[in-house]
This record gives C-alpha cells, structure tokens and sequence, in this order.
C-alpha cells in the first residue's frame, strides 16, 4: 500500500511576505500573491495596487496592460523588484517603495464583476448593503482595518492577563440558567429539556476562581434583546474576566485601568497603518480614570443641564455623552468609572455595599459617549447569595450547581466583561456597533 508523507517543516512560500521588511529589499527581486484592487492603466505605463492579506502595495507594469487583460477583483502572482517611491496613499504600505513588474500571472478570474467599487478611498453603499454583500464590502481597506484594531484588543487583553497570572479557560454557551436573569435570553430545545444560550460566562468565571484564582474568557455571548439601535447586538464577543482575594470593586477597576492603558500602547505599536488609514486618536491614559457613583454623575447632570434623572436607577444614553464630554473638558479623561448602582439593577450574584444600603460594588465604564465594561465584586458568602436569590424572587433549588463553590468555600472575588464591539466602534469613530461586529446579528438580520 502506498502513502504520502507530508513534511513538518515549514515551507515559507505559503506565507505572507513580511511587507514591513520590503523597505530593506531596494533593487531585490520578490514575488507577491494577491488581489488586483485598483487598475490604472495609462498610454506609457499601468499603476496596479496589489491587495494583500493587511496591507495594499503600488506595482509598476511596463509596457503597460492591455485593458482586456486583467481587471479589478482579479487574483495574480507578480514578481518584481523593489523600488524608492514618494505615495501618499494613505491605503498603500509601505509607501516609500513600489514594484517595477517583471512577470504576472492570473491564478483566478471571479467569472461576475464586483457588484460596487470597493478601489475608492471611501465605501460608498448604503447601509444594509454594506451588510447584505458583507463579505464583498469587507475587502475595503478601511472595513479591513476596523478588525485588525479588534484583532489587536483581543490580542493585548490576553498578553495583559496572561503576563499578569490569569488562566484562560473556554466556557460553555448551552447553559441551564441566564447568568444576568430577564426575558432576553434565547431558549432552545436541548433533547427532552429546554436549555439557554448563554447571556454571560459569569457562572463559570466564578467557578474558575475556585479553581485558578484569576481567569480570564474571550467568546460570543447571546442578548434577546429585540431592540434595533446602533448600540446593542444580539451575538456579540465579551471579553472577560474574574480575580479572588479582592477587597472591593476598586481593585477590579485598578486591573482594568492597567490593562486599558497597555492595550492603547499594544495598538500603538502594531496597528500603526491601521490608525492612520481610520484616523484614530487612541485615548491617553494616564496615571488613573476618573470615578464617581450613580448618583454623584446624577447631581452632576441635573446640577448642568437642568434635567432632573436623579431617581433613575441608570445612567440614560444622554447623560452617558455628558459625562464622558464632561470628563474630557474637566478631568482630561475620556474615560470615566460610575459605581455603586441601586441592588435591584445589578444582577443576583453582585455584592452590596455595606457602607451603602440599597447600593452595590458595581461599576460601569464609560468612554466616548457609551458604557463599554460592567463589573463589579460578587457574592462570595453562601447565606448571603441564598438570601440575594430570594430577594430577586428566585428559588434557590433551582441553582444548586452554582451555589457549589459558595457551600464550599470561594474567596472574595470580582470582575467584569468589556463589549468588544463597542470598544472597537469607540476607537475607530464607528457610531453603528454593527460596523465593527464582522457578520452582524440583531433582531432582523441571519445572514451572510
């Protein structure tokens, strides 16, 4: 019998070229793969922009093209040597150099031209196309970039966790119970029960303290919230995490103060086409964040603006724009932390605050105008959860599983989740979070 063997050493030809290196490569010759994304042919000479895996580079073909042969949306292989150049093309990187072609070759012909041109500097379709046709309007440039400032967050909140003691663990999304109570949890048939899609992994973060004392979770989460608007998804990705030996809210708010200012840095570094294609401004971050409680941001705007919210148990989105335009005037702080929200708008599992009846050690973060993080310290105490679980009108039988690790014993502890879309929709001057979420789901859309 005869069988092939494939080889475990590394053929680096399936790997992208470094373009960063390409700079160092003046007068070599190198080969690229990639997409035609824009075709400029000219009587004397055809400017051909290669769009690759990140970035877009200026090729150089003379003679020039035939107009029938090669087109926008058609996918080569060119080898070329390395030129000095002067662009300006904010789309193309490196732009100190271009490639003088020397031999092109098609690999594949799309047999249907691109239903819109995706070669202009700004996409220009209306927005449920841009949703429809999602994995055509992707290939701009600057819909590709959003996702590398989202690939770089995930990134540099697991280096931050993990560098810091953190054990990543992979929670399950079938659950039995929603960790955050309501009507918006989606239901599904498991066999012969009915189970849930899981509006959190605050159970299992929790338990993973008892195992690991610090953990840490990146994974989809479910909201049935039916509700269209430009801030909230129905699948989203939560970045979480849960740390035991805390005193209070304050240490969870100090870890998250820390790892925002290393990811702005992490971005920094490694997404500087990115930044400048979109025209970010990452926020400063310096030695803290600014803090007050519900009801302090409250006073603040009824004292300001002359609209009294001071009875809402939540900040209201107009308020959430004040404050952090506030705090940006003021404090010099795009980011501001709100603590302490009444009990009854917490979730079950949330500690109250001794030295304040009727409030929690809770939090939320703002940044530009919307809350991007909710955390808070938990119930650690088996009396206290039982008794919490009553005052919510909910039995405590039905979540035995749960009360396992505050039977046995499970330190004080807290933490919180980071909407990872929302975060990247801040940074990139999205007002639509649907934009930075890759395939979108809300309460109308299924598809792509």
């Amino acid at each position: 019998m005869n069988t092939n063997r494939v080889e475990t050493k590394l053929n680096y030809s399936l790997l992208s070229l470094d373009y960063n290196s390409i700079s160092q490569k003046i007068d070599q010759e190198i080969t690229l793969t990639g997409v035609i994304h824009r075709l400029r042919v000219l009587p004397q000479v055809t400017f051909l922009i290669l769009r690759g895996e990140r970035f877009c580079i200026q090729s150089v073909v003379e003679p020039p093209l035939k107009s029938d042969h090669l087109k926008e949306g058609d996918f080569i292989r060119m080898k070329g040597k390395v030129s000095s150049a002067k662009l300006s093309d904010k789309t193309i990187f490196p732009r100190d150099i271009e490639i003088k072609v020397s031999e092109l070759t098609t690999i594949h012909a799309p047999s249907s031209i691109l239903p819109f041109d995706i070669s202009k500097k700004v996409l220009n379709v209306g927005g449920e196309v841009l949703f429809d046709m999602r994995p055509i309007s992707l290939r701009h440039p600057k819909q590709r970039a959003i996702f590398k400032i989202s690939e770089s967050i995930v990134n540099a909140f697991q280096s931050f966790l993990s560098n810091n003691g953190f054990t990543r663990i992979f929670s399950p999304k079938i659950v039995f119970a929603g960790a955050e109570g309501g009507a918006n949890i989606f239901q599904i048939q498991y066999f012969d029960r009915k189970a849930y899609l899981a509006q959190s992994p605050q159970f299992y973060k929790q338990f993973g303290v008892g195992i690991f004392g610090r953990v840490y979770d990146v994974g989809t989460v479910f909201r049935a919230e039916k509700h269209n608007t430009n801030r909230h998804l129905n699948e989203y990705i939560s970045l979480d995490f849960e740390m035991g030996f805390i005193e209070s809210h304050l240490d969870i708010m100090n870890v998250e103060a820390a790892l925002l200012a290393y990811m702005m840095e992490y971005i920094r570094e490694h997404n500087p086409y990115e930044i400048e294609l979109l025209e970010i401004k990452l926020p400063m971050i310096g030695e803290s964040i600014p803090a007050m409680t519900l009801d302090e941001a409250h006073q603040l705007y009824f004292e300001k603006k002359k609209i009294d919210m001071r009875q809402e148990p939540d900040l209201a989105t107009e308020e959430e724009k004040f404050l952090t335009d506030w705090s940006t005037r003021e404090l010099g702080s795009e980011l501001m932390f709100i603590t302490h929200y009444p009990s009854s708008k917490r979730p079950f599992y949330t500690k109250d605050d001794p030295a304040a009846p009727g409030k929690t050690r809770s939090f939320d973060l703002l940044f530009r105008g919307i809350e991007i993080t909710t955390g808070g310290q938990r119930i650690n105490d088996y009396q206290e959860q039982v008794e919490k679980f009553k005052t919510f009108g909910l039995n405590p039988d039905d979540f035995d599983s749960f009360l396992q690790m505050h039977k046995y014993g499970i330190p004080p502890h807290g933490g919180l989740a980071i909407g990872l879309e929302r975060l990247t929709a801040r940074l990139c001057n999205i007002n639509n979070v649907k934009e930075a979420a890759l395939f979108p789901r809300d309460v109308h859309r299924l598809t792509p």
